[in-house]
């Protein structure tokens, strides 16, 4: 009986696992080991952070669901990755300490044949002095908790508002190497739309502040989708929308710190400017949850399997080069770990090779560019190709048997931009590929013939079908399997 052990219950983690247990059955084990008790729709957070969903609309609790599927969970958060085993096991093992209140505090030591690093992100709020809900002055919509906070500011803002007060709203990213645009995008057209329908709209003053040299580049480096016949870019699809819902904005910016209704920020050229502020919300950058990893003697090999930012090497070209030099052969694709073949990194806990998004520097020596997106769909894509591959392993294949390259992935996005039945909006778009490939695709580096968008109505009601598809393919519901990632 094989062991695989999934760290991390995220749509990468959780789709791994979920059809891990499927394709195994009860001839193998699958655990799996998360912080979190319940399972979160994050894409829907921004809605609960206006307030027209609720925390128990984009949750559920995962208990149920793992012991439905013949999953072990435990509740709890992993510590150290012991690839070689230690003193008393020559089996390698994960430490783990528990979250679940009635073993919080608790360790233990889970062996595995198999390790799936879903592990997601660390939200950095503390790389930027007075950034997030908890020890500074700005909202967040990265979990529901989060979410739920910043809806009860709103609502008092907008209190203030109907007491006849014009405030200042800012929203965007809260430092030069945030990822996640999209969800900050999201959430400031979805505060503009609420306004608009509560005859608020002229009482406030809202501002866009990202560290994108240019709206609508997102991490990956803007895109070109067919419009007419015609190449349009994003940049200027960005544009018409913010100045249609007239939304001004800062961009090239790296936010140095924040203060009770301050933003203090560094742009490329060197500038540095203060940016006032009765509401904020600004995304933290990303890095990895800390990890720790120990060979059989006990010496930190931290640096072996993981990159300066704390996430997973995989099999990617992690070489130093030119920006001019950068492939999309660079990127993995099966994203097993090089050294230990028995470890894979799937979703944001893996390291990318290098940004997609054109690298920048303010003359100050302060990097302002987008990192790499890594959620959503390709989370999903990534976690179920690892998880065939250890499938095949199990059942004797020596090397990964599946591959999902994002240099080779479509993606679709649906970007809210206000929810109602009948006046709602979202801008649905398709990128083929995620990873630019200019060697392939000479010019644009991706296929006009798949990468496209457009913005209405259809397209919020296609997010508000993919909300309840998907939590009912993280349910485990009749057909789960058969629903795409």
């Amino acid at each position: 009986m094989a062991r695989v052990v999934v760290m991390g219950a995220g749509v990468s983690g959780h789709t791994a696992s979920t059809f891990l247990k499927k394709w195994l059955g009860n001839e193998h084990e699958v655990i799996v080991v998360t912080p979190n008790s319940k399972w979160n729709w994050i894409p829907s957070n921004i809605w609960v952070g206006v307030g027209q969903m609720t925390k128990k609309d984009v949750t559920f609790d995962l208990a149920p669901v793992y012991e439905k599927a013949g999953i072990d969970y435990k509740q709890a958060k992993a510590v150290s990755i012991h690839p070689e085993g230690g003193e008393k096991t020559d089996k390698p093992y994960i430490t783990i300490e528990y979250t679940d209140p009635n073993k919080a505090g608790e360790t233990e030591e889970v062996t595995y044949d198999y390790l799936i690093n879903a592990t997601g992100p660390k939200l950095n709020f503390a790389a930027t002095e007075g950034l997030g809900p908890d020890n500074g002055y700005t909202v967040s919509v990265c979990t529901a908790d989060h979410a739920t906070h910043a809806a009860e500011e709103f609502n008092k803002l907008k209190d203030r508002m109907r007491k006849g007060e014009h405030v200042k709203i800012l929203i965007g990213t809260g430092h030069g190497m945030c990822t996640c645009q999209g969800a900050a995008f999201e959430y400031i057209f979805n505060i503009e739309h609420e306004l608009r329908q509560e005859g608020l709209r002229d009482k406030a003053t809202i501002t866009w502040i990202s560290n994108e040299s240019f709206l609508g580049d997102f991490g990956i480096g803007g895109l070109h989708i067919k419009r007419g016949g015609y190449a349009a870019s994003s940049k200027l699809f960005a544009e018409s929308l913010f100045a249609e819902r007239d939304v001004s904005w800062i961009i090239g910016a790296h936010v140095s710190k924040v203060e009770e209704g301050k933003v203090h920020y560094e742009l490329l050229d060197g500038d540095t400017d203060v940016e006032e502020f009765d509401f904020s919300m600004l995304i933290p950058p990303f890095a990895g949850v800390g990890l720790k990893a120990y060979a059989k003697d006990g010496s930190d090999i931290t640096d072996t399997l993981f990159a300066p930012n704390g996430l997973m090497k995989v099999d990617a070209d992690y070489t130093p080069k030119p920006y001019e030099e950068w492939k999309a052969s660079d990127w993995p694709r099966t994203y097993q770990n090089p050294t230990y073949k028995n470890i894979f990194a799937t979703g944001i806990a893996f390291a990318p090779p290098h940004l997609i998004s054109k690298p920048m520097k303010s003359p100050n020596g302060t990097p302002i560019n987008p990192t790499p997106p890594r959620t959503g769909m390709p989370s999903g894509i990534i976690g179920k190709t690892v998880a065939q591959s250890i499938v095949d392993m199990i059942n004797g294949a020596s090397e990964p048997t599946h591959e999902a390259s994002m240099a080779e992935m479509g993606a679709a996005c649906v970007a809210s931009t206000g929810k109602g039945l009948f006046n709602g909006t979202a801008a649905a778009l398709t990128v083929y590929p995620v990873v630019p490939d200019f060697e392939k695709y000479p010019g644009l580096g991706r296929d006009l013939d798949y990468t496209f968008g457009e913005i209405g109505l259809a397209g919020h009601w296609i997010k508000h079908i993919l909300h309840h598809m998907f939590i009912w393919k993280a349910k485990l519901k009749p057909g789960w399997a058969l629903i795409p990632e």
